[in-house]
């Protein structure tokens, strides 16, 4: 068996903001019904957390739960944790229409860290980050790339993306952090 290893092994950039890979990163695709009792449970089963509402993300000791859409969350755990939590999730909801499926290693995650975070993810992503508060989560783009983002605390915007685009938006997060591109707004 082969070691996981993160899209691009921890890279990391210093500007105004710094940007850097956070590694490795359990991510849990759920589907189904969001109003349902079973998926409530595994959701407090997988990450401690609440369901999350329309544009949420919830955090709880073990993981967050992020929604993506009417029937989908994204739950967030520990990389080492994450088949367990499918296997535990998929055994709650046997008798439910739902699909469990571990994203980790299909996915990228980068935190944009500094006072000036915000207005990194503004430059590319076609949302208000001005109105952005921790508890909050977009489904949106950063230039032509599918992407979903939240504030992990009022420094730091933490992004998530596919795989397969990871050197592409990690440029786009640097070029946006360059020292001298500061905007403040």
């Amino acid at each position: 068996m082969s070691n996981a290893v993160s899209a691009l092994q921890g890279a990391s950039f210093d500007g105004y903001c710094k940007v850097e890979e956070a590694g490795l990163i359990g991510m849990i695709t759920l589907r189904g019904d969001l109003s349902s009792a079973g998926v409530a449970k595994a959701v407090k089963t997988a990450t401690g957390a609440a369901m999350p509402g329309q544009g949420e993300i919830a955090e709880g000791k073990k993981g967050r739960a992020g929604w993506m859409s009417p029937d989908e969350l994204l739950l967030i755990v520990d990389h080492a944790d994450a088949p367990k939590v499918v296997e535990a999730a998929t055994k709650t909801l046997a008798k439910e229409h739902a699909l469990v499926v571990n994203v980790s290693d299909a996915r990228a995650v980068y935190r944009v860290t500094g006072t000036a975070c915000r207005e990194v993810v503004a430059k590319l992503a076609p949302a208000d980050m001005s109105i952005m508060q921790p508890g909050m989560l977009r489904r949106s783009r950063i230039a032509q790339i599918p992407a979903a983002f939240f504030l992990e605390n009022g420094e730091t915007v933490v992004l998530v993306c596919f795989r397969s685009v990871a050197q592409y938006a990690f440029d786009l997060l640097k070029d946006a952090a360059k020292l001298g591109g500061e905007v403040r707004i």
